[in-house]
Formats: C-alpha cells, sequence, structure tokens
C-alpha cells in the first residue's frame, strides 16, 4: 500500500470545477475562417451562387451560448423568392431528366464532400445553435453523412423499385433551429435522390450551416439551381410556401405556424407534409430499476438542451415510487456539470 502524501484528495465536484482541458481538435478556428473568408457577411445562395441583393435589411447571427456575433445574414423579400423558385423550377427540368446513376454519383459527390469538411460543419453547428460539440460532432453531421450515402442508393434504384413513382416538381423546406443541419438533410435527400429540386428556408436563428451546406454541394459539383438556400423571417417563409410554381411544401416547427401552411396552402394542389410538436410519456413502474430510469429521463430531457420534441412528462404507477424517483431525478441534475468552455468542448 503506498504511503499517504498527507495532501487531501479533492472531491469529484472539486475536479470538474477546476481541471484544464488542453487544445481541442474541434476547436473555433476553423469556423471563425470560414466566417471570415465570407467578411462575415451572407446573402442567398441561389444557381450555386451568392446572391445579395441591395436594399435588404439585415439579421445577426448570434452564438446563443456566448451571445458572440458570428455575421450578417439578409432578410428575403418576394423577389428573391421568385428568383430561387424560378432557378429551381429551371434547373428542374434537367435534374429530373437525368438517369437515375447520374443523379446517385452527385449525392456521392456530396457526401463525401460533407465528410471532408465535418469538423468544420459541426464546430459551426454547434457555434450557431450553441448545442454541446459532442452532439453536432458524434451525431449530427456523421447522420447528415449517412442520409445522403442512403438516399443516394435510392436514387439510382427508383426507376426499378419505384418505378411508378414520379418527381414532382419544386419542393419548398422549412425548417426549425433546433437541429439546423440535421433536419434539412431529412428534406432535401429524398427530394433530390427522386429528381425535385429545393428552396430551402432555415430558421432565423440558425443559418450558418444551411448556407455552408449549398457551398458544400456546390464544391461537390451538383448543377446550379438544384439546392438553393434564402434567409429570411417567417412571413418569407410563408410567401415561399404560397408561390405558385411550388409544388410540395415540407415543414417542421410548431404546431401553431403548421395550421398556418395548412391553411395558406389549402385548395392550391400543393403536397404538404408537417412535423410538429410533440410529447411523449416516460412511465416508471415501481419494479423498475430507478437509477437507469433516472439517467434516461436526464438523457431525454437535456439531450440538445432540451429543445426536442420529447420532452418528457413523468407517470407513475404507485405513490412511493414517485417519491423515490423524484428525489433521484432532483439528486442527478443537481449533481450535472455544465460549461460553455471550448476548451472543455462542453461534453
Amino acid at each position: 500500500m503506498a504511503a499517504s502524501t498527507g495532501t487531501e484528495r479533492p472531491s469529484v465536484r472539486e475536479i470538474f470545477a477546476s481541471m484544464q482541458y488542453g487544445p481541442a481538435p474541434e476547436a473555433a478556428g476553423v469556423a471563425q475562417a470560414w466566417l471570415d473568408s465570407n467578411e462575415r457577411s451572407f446573402g442567398h445562395f441561389i444557381g450555386n451562387k451568392w446572391i445579395k441583393p441591395d436594399g435588404r435589411q439585415t439579421y445577426a447571427t448570434k452564438n446563443p451560448a456566448t451571445g458572440e456575433v458570428l455575421a450578417s445574414t439578409i432578410q428575403g423579400n418576394e423577389e428573391d423568392v421568385e428568383l430561387a423558385v424560378s432557378t429551381a423550377r429551371q434547373a428542374y427540368e434537367s435534374w429530373s431528366q437525368l438517369p437515375c446513376h447520374v443523379r446517385a454519383r452527385y449525392m456521392y459527390s456530396i457526401a463525401r464532400t460533407i465528410q471532408k469538411h465535418q469538423r468544420l460543419l459541426s464546430v459551426l453547428e454547434s457555434m450557431d445553435n450553441g448545442k454541446p460539440i459532442r452532439e453536432s460532432r458524434d451525431c449530427d453531421v456523421p447522420l447528415v453523412v449517412r442520409h445522403f450515402y442512403h438516399h443516394a442508393g435510392w436514387a439510382q434504384l427508383r426507376d426499378t423499385e419505384m418505378a411508378k413513382w414520379k418527381p414532382l416538381g419544386v419542393v419548398a423546406a422549412i425548417v426549425p433551429w433546433n437541429f439546423p443541419l440535421m433536419l434539412l438533410t431529412w428534406k432535401i435527400c429524398p427530394a433530390l435522390a427522386m429528381g425535385n429540386t429545393v428552396v430551402l428556408k432555415p430558421a432565423t436563428y440558425t443559418r450558418l450551416t444551411a448556407l455552408l451546406l449549398a457551398e458544400i454541394c456546390a464544391e461537390a459539383g451538383l448543377p446550379p439551381g438544384v439546392f438553393n438556400v434564402v434567409t429570411g423571417g417567417g412571413a418569407f417563409g410563408e410567401k415561399l410556401a404560397v408561390h405558385p410554381d411550388v409544388d410540395k411544401v415540407a415543414f417542421t416547427g410548431s404546431t401553431e405556424v403548421g395550421r398556418i401552411l395548412r391553411k395558406a396552402t389549402a385548395g392550391t394542389g400543393k403536397k404538404l407534409s408537417l412535423e410538429l410538436g410533440g410529447k411523449s410519456p416516460f412511465i416508471v413502474f415501481d419494479t423498475a430499476d430507478l437509477d437507469s430510469a433516472v439517467e434516461g429521463i436526464v438523457d431525454a430531457i437535456w439531450f440538445n438542451q432540451g429543445q426536442t420534441a420529447l420532452i418528457i412528462p413523468i407517470t407513475t404507477d404507485k405513490s412511493d415510487c414517485k417519491e423515490s424517483h423524484c428525489c433521484k431525478s432532483h439528486g442527478r441534475v443537481f449533481f450535472t456539470p455544465y460549461t460553455q468552455s471550448w476548451g472543455g468542448q462542453t461534453n
């Protein structure tokens, strides 16, 4: 047995409060360099080009964890909607007629190019949205890559496995701020794979990774006009959705806005898909392993800063179980460490 040194060992809490981290490969420098290369000022990305019309209002995109202003983006208007949709419509005429294996090659190229810029996307997503780097690096961006690879396979199989299905035309995609990059990927991948073109409006608060992805798609060789990104507020999104040359609206967001879009598109013949808010009950029985149940609840509620559609109301079947469970949950949450330091990588 080693001899005592006479110094008291620090508690776990003291270690979490005082320990220092070395430099991390996911430090903010790579994203700051990309922002600087664009002079921290962004317009729309339409037809594989940056478009910055005169006379537009601007919006300051901030890091919600620190309040740092990251870049200036523009607030689009009806003219910008018209340009984006007409560009997508023109691109649709050729994109939809390509052989399936050619569209698949483009999507494979996008997937590989995303992998090339995976670190940049992960860091920018954390800065733009405020989520821990662990989640953007290990969850969101790898899933984005997998979706492009997966739908590249379906693009090649469309004429054999879905022979009676036809592309719709121009798809307007509107996504929220909780999973900015992953949710837009869920919408654009199947649309592109089946021969549609896309005009995307990202959430007001989280625009940067959508604009970066559009730039990456252009770098990968995607033909101009196939994927376009426009920025603006909520009313701007409605203008995009009701444009007469939009054939499909894909929306993820609040139930209230979903109702507005349903009314706005009713009778127009547009296809509409709505992914709205929800809750999932977490039922704990008196025979449950309460420690495991607590860990599951904490992970579900605080995953992605709690910004999910799965915020859990807890239900138990016994009063004594409820009391014990609440005590354990309170203790677990009280001892959860938090940090916003990039050196600590917010794990």
